[in-house]
């Protein structure tokens, strides 16, 4: 007999020997298998704003700290800190091989200050529409599924809705050709009646058009005394989920158990669930009376307890 074989046979026999003594161990059971969320949190870039206008980090420097500081591998950027960068290929190279050092994967790129898409004159808002292609492009060369755009206008609501439904209709088509979700925010003005998003949405009528509900920016009028008008933020997420393509966890501030103080969290994040939601939920702290890598780390702590409970 080969040696190899009578080594196998050998290590066999002690194997089948061990096996019997195996039985008079006492039991033991096998863990409980954890229970998945049906999301994933992410963190919107919006959550350091503060820190990067101030320069202390830069646009390039997020997703490592995302990473490391917070644990969060799935990272939202804002147009606003590499707002000169949507054709620059060599900026873009770098800021993937960033992502791809650290596991870190991009969702979407927040857009603002593109025009309105919304605009009741016809030729600014095909001008908006076509400002944001270069996003669209750059979404794409970043790996992103999704940016997020306003159906911000000026004039009455039912003016501004047919305007936003043709300007979003277009991007969408453009987005489409690209692979790339077109997603509106609730952000101020219109946008924040959730009712008027929704019906925007079924005019709009595309697959990769939809919303990016915020929980927490559902004013839709102020004055010099802050929020003279606010859209019940409750009844806004039940009405935009249905189209949502991501979430926004937006924060302020919190109570001594680390519950948010401004909006009931369990009883929204079973609005998103009860929609049949599966995604991304960004962390979006905008707080100030913690600095913003407490008030994000508050924030991830809330939206992991809460997830072990619905």
């Amino acid at each position: 007999m080969p040696t190899d074989r009578r080594i196998f046979l050998k290590q066999l026999g002690i194997i089948t020997a061990g096996a019997g003594s195996l039985s008079s161990l006492p039991f033991v059971a096998e863990a409980s298998p954890v229970k998945k969320s049906f999301f994933e949190i992410s963190l919107a870039q919006w959550s350091l704003h503060k820190t990067l206008f101030s320069n202390k980090i830069t646009n390039l420097d997020f997703p490592l700290i995302a990473k490391k500081e917070f644990g969060i591998s799935v990272v939202e950027y804002v147009n606003q800190f590499f707002k000169d960068k949507a054709k620059d290929n060599t900026y873009l190279n770098e800021l993937l091989k960033r992502c791809k050092d650290n596991g870190v994967k991009n969702h979407l790129i927040m857009i603002d200050g593109e025009g309105g898409l919304a605009n009741l004159d016809e030729a600014k808002r095909k001008q908006a529409v076509e400002n944001h292609y270069k996003w669209v492009d750059a979404a794409k060369y970043l790996g992103c599924s999704t940016i997020r755009v306003n159906s911000y206008g000026e004039g009455s609501a039912e003016d501004v809705q047919q305007a936003a439904i043709d300007g979003l209709g277009s991007l969408g088509e453009y987005g489409e050709k690209a692979g790339i979700n077109i997603i509106v925010e609730n952000h101020g003005g219109y946008s924040s009646n959730g009712k008027w998003l929704a019906a925007v949405m079924k005019g709009v009528n595309k697959k990769n058009v939809g919303t990016l509900p915020d929980f927490g920016n559902f004013c839709i009028k102020r004055d010099a005394n802050g929020c003279a008008e606010e859209y019940d933020r409750y009844t806004g997420v039940a009405e935009l989920m249905p189209y949502a393509k991501g979430a926004s966890a937006k924060t302020y501030d919190f109570d001594e158990a680390g519950n948010c103080i401004e909006t009931d969290y369990k009883r929204i994040m079973k609005t998103v669930k009860a929609s049949g939601f599966k995604g991304y939920v960004g962390i979006e702290y905008e707080g100030s009376k913690l600095d913003e890598y407490t008030g994000i780390k508050k924030t991830k702590e809330l939206l992991e307890r809460i997830a072990k409970t619905i």
